[in-house]
């Protein structure tokens, strides 16, 4: 069903995705002469950089989600559709989606990104990404059904395949990942499993480059890799995964480690519906768009965020895939749209950075703003207010800081359940034999 464009009173905007970008942009343009139509997969907003605590079990997914309708239900001109969208017709302006067609007046791609695996079809198949809630999930779910596996082995090398976790990328997901994990090792392992010894248990991150946060400075670089050495954490640089069937990793140098766990968070690329051009796609699945954040080639098409590439001398490569870029990106956007219809001019988009920080554990963190660096305690703080003080919700930012007082004071996270149990392919797939076998 095509929604008839005579049924508005004004020029209507689809954005495409709720992340940072796609938020921010239909937030920035409240009580203004357009109609917002907002179309997700999800009905919430996921506060991305604090994934890595529901994978591990410091926070519950709730906490760092927030529903859509609830987050503008005092914006009048918004709507929200929750729908897969499947097909973008540029020529004739239309949407194209699970539940219906939808035609727009401008239109904003903020769909983000998801993994990157780099063709590798066998990690890919085996390993466990995290780029959404379902995904953290799975991850805390398998962790946790790894170490009861591992309580049951005798055999010593085969309980180790439960015990090794292996994190694939030195960025930050990955530094705080496995800081996170080398956490649990030390304060709550030998606590929840009387069986198992904390030094059977080991934590494993794999950076292809020569250092990990490559986007910090190189102090913050040598700090982090200094507090993860502190964690257990074993560091290996200038590696990369070339191959994993689900049991063993096998590296670049040769080395193989036995593991029944191996978490992707080694590279992004952007994901989008169909109807762009092939021609304008840049390294990484990204959209070309000009200094203006418009997609090249089409008229009243945006792109921001993960999904967007603004090429330009001073960023060959784009701009960071960072949430600070995006919600930049969002404003600037609500109000080129907006200078358009007031037939004003806009200047290029320029991309402020106010800097980068990343958690290795409590009380360690590193903080980069400009030229000044800081590290330890200070730096922990830092990036716990800032994180605090940019989630949606009174409630969450409540039970989030309740959560973070009592592993502070008790070196203990609470959320260790298994609701629903992961199943990797292989398992899956067993399991379909056997009923077959018993249904014949």
């Amino acid at each position: 069903m095509l929604l008839n464009r005579s049924e508005r009173n004004f020029p209507r905007v689809i954005v495409i995705g709720a992340g940072f970008g796609g938020v921010e942009l239909a937030r920035r343009l409240k009580n203004k002469e357009v109609e917002v139509l907002l179309i997700d997969r999800n009905n919430y907003h996921t506060f991305q950089p604090l994934m890595y605590q529901v994978a591990t079990g410091t926070l519950a997914s709730d906490s760092i989600s927030f529903p859509l309708r609830k987050m503008f239900k005092n914006q009048d001109n918004f709507r929200f559709r929750l729908a897969e969208v499947l097909r973008i017709d540029a020529e004739q302006k239309i949407v194209h989606t699970s539940v219906a067609d939808y035609d727009y007046d401008y239109l904003v791609v903020a769909t983000g990104a998801t993994s990157n695996f780099f063709g590798n079809k066998e990690v890919e198949k085996y390993s466990l990404p995290m780029k959404n809630i379902v995904e953290a999930l799975n991850i805390r779910s398998y962790m946790i059904q790894n170490l009861e596996e591992a309580v049951l082995r005798k055999n010593t090398e085969d309980r180790q395949r439960y015990l090794n976790f292996v994190v694939v990328g030195g960025g930050p997901t990955g530094v705080e990942l496995s800081g996170a994990i080398a956490e649990y090792q030390q304060h709550m392992l030998k606590k929840d499993y009387p069986e198992l010894s904390t030094y059977d248990m080991k934590v494993y991150l794999v950076e292809g480059t020569g250092k990990i946060l490559g986007a910090l400075s190189e102090k913050s670089s040598r700090d982090a890799e200094r507090y993860l050495n502190e964690l257990g954490v074993k560091v290996t640089l200038n590696t990369v995964v070339t191959g994993y069937d689900g049991n063993t990793v096998t590296l670049s140098s040769g080395e193989q480690i036995p593991s029944k766990t191996l978490l992707w968070g080694a590279g992004v690329m952007g994901q989008m519906p169909e109807g762009i051009d092939p021609a304008i796609i840049e390294r990484g699945n990204r959209i070309r768009i000009d200094q203006q954040c418009r997609v090249e080639g089409l008229k009243d098409v945006y792109a921001i965020g993960d999904v967007s590439a603004m090429i330009s001398e001073d960023n060959p490569r784009g701009l960071p895939g960072v949430a600070p870029v995006a919600q930049q990106q969002g404003k600037y956007v609500a109000q080129h749209i907006m200078n358009i219809l007031n037939n004003q001019e806009t200047a290029d988009f320029k991309y402020f950075d106010k800097g980068s920080m990343a958690t290795v554990g409590r009380n360690r963190a590193v903080v980069d703003m400009g030229s000044f660096h800081m590290k330890g305690f200070l730096a922990w703080a830092t990036w716990m207010f800032v994180h605090l003080v940019s989630i949606f919700g009174f409630r969450n930012r409540v039970v989030t800081f309740v959560n973070w007082s009592i592993k502070f004071l008790t070196k203990n996270s609470g959320i260790r359940l298994i609701i629903h149990k992961y199943h990797r392919p292989e398992t899956i797939k067993a399991n379909e034999e056997l009923q077959n076998l018993k249904t014949n």
